[in-house]
């Protein structure tokens, strides 16, 4: 520890102290209802610091605080009731006992908290029939496939009903296909349930679909943190690239990621006067025309204001209706043949039809050839090694429950 805090790396230290640095100053933060996937190699110290946020590896310094409690202070009784309360752990091996049926398995947790038999049946039934498992309970593990085996492990972990699952490579095992199935069974499962998800994976392809934040980690420490379309188009480093790079971006990026906030809008309520006055200050000479709600109904271009009239027009007579608007979440490959086909630019709305911005063909372009991106909101990443708090754009704000005070860890070793 002496050396770690003075500044020694991983290898010297185990050169002159036959000591392994698992963890070096890991610290991040998840909020309630997120899938965190925690991503890396093997031996960069995913599956340990996993293991260390519920003290099945013990950690040799930092804090662990879970809901307002600090898990390293936690006695062994308290760590074990603290366990059964707040944590579903979910395995690669799966971890279902041979000689107990799948209902006996998915039960085991409730079993040993001393739920009454009546009540543990009933909730792993439930839990059964939420993993699609209905039917084959039971059966022993050995009459299941692989991938239903994992649906099993998955109930067994819902069974008791706790705040946080922490899944160790859960689908690894699996053939290609059937990986793919649990990864979407896992996603609609999420959508229902809201739990918190701490996923451990080493392949990036499984961390996109899941869709949730990635922490990514080498040599026991995080190099980088975000959405997967940051860690795309913002590669902290060299090794962060390289770890990307097979990936087709314009499959993961979203519209919503790279649009021009600083676009000209006029309200259809202001005047001829007003709209001229606000198209004088921008360089394209066109506006977005929103109504009272910010949703885009038009757009005006300067040109048409200086246009004599012996009426007095409004904005709504003058304004170029069936404007072509892509919805935020959509992502650049699929926006790709709207952007082609239109001159200008394209209007970008969120969920409510409200304006974000504008994207065009040369912005889309840019970003499939890693250009920087013009006017966002955002500031690049600088590649610090430690991220804390969450993305502005992160899929959990849309969970309508309560934030917890997070799961900061930080364990040196």
């Amino acid at each position: 520890m002496a050396l770690l805090k003075g500044g020694e790396d991983k290898d010297a230290i185990l050169a002159k102290t036959s000591s392994v640095v698992a963890l070096d100053r890991v610290s991040f933060d998840v909020d309630e209802g997120e899938i965190l996937v925690v991503m890396g190699l093997s031996g960069s110290g995913k599956s340990t610091m996993l293991r260390c946020i519920n003290r099945l590896v013990e950690p040799t310094e930092g804090s662990i605080v879970v809901d307002g409690t600090e898990v390293t202070s936690l006695s062994a009784r308290d760590l074990l009731e603290f366990r059964r309360s707040k944590f579903g752990m979910v395995f690669q091996n799966f971890g279902l006992f041979p000689n107990r049926t799948i209902l006996d398995n998915v039960a085991y947790g409730l079993e040993i908290q001393k739920v009454g038999r009546r009540e543990r049946i009933d909730k792993a039934m439930r839990s059964i029939e939420v993993v699609g498992l209905k039917g084959w309970e039971t059966k022993f593990p050995n009459q299941l496939s692989g991938g239903m085996q994992q649906r099993a492990g998955l109930a067994r972990a819902l069974a008791v009903d706790a705040d946080i699952l922490l899944m160790d490579e859960a689908f690894s095992a699996l053939d290609p296909l059937i990986r793919r199935e649990m990864q979407e069974e896992l996603r609609q499962l999420q959508q229902k349930l809201h739990k918190t998800i701490v996923f451990v994976s080493h392949d990036l392809d499984e961390a996109i679909t899941l869709g949730g934040r990635i922490v990514l980690m080498k040599d026991g420490q995080i190099v980088q943190s975000g959405l997967p379309e940051e860690i795309l188009l913002q590669p902290a480093t060299e090794y962060v690239r390289r770890f990307v790079e097979h990936i087709d971006i314009s499959s993961v990026v979203t519209v919503g990621r790279l649009v021009d906030r600083d676009v000209p809008t006029v309200v259809v309520s202001q005047t001829i006067a007003e709209a001229r006055e606000a198209i004088a200050r921008t360089p394209s000479g066109v506006a977005f025309v929103l109504d009272e709600a910010d949703r885009v109904i038009g757009s005006i271009d300067q040109a048409t204001l200086q246009q004599p009239s012996r009426h007095s027009p409004s904005i709504a007579q003058l304004m170029r209706t069936g404007i072509v608007c892509l919805q935020a979440a959509t992502t650049l490959k699929a926006a790709l043949s709207v952007l082609v086909s239109e001159p200008e630019s394209v209007a970008v709305v969120d969920s409510d039809d409200r304006l974000i911005g504008s994207l065009t063909t040369r912005d889309a372009l840019a970003a499939l050839a890693g250009q920087p991106r013009r006017n966002t909101g955002e500031t690049p990443n600088e590649g610090a090694a430690e991220w804390s708090g969450q993305s502005r754009n992160s899929r959990s704000t849309s969970y309508a429950i309560k934030p917890s005070p997070g799961l900061p860890l930080t364990v040196p070793t």
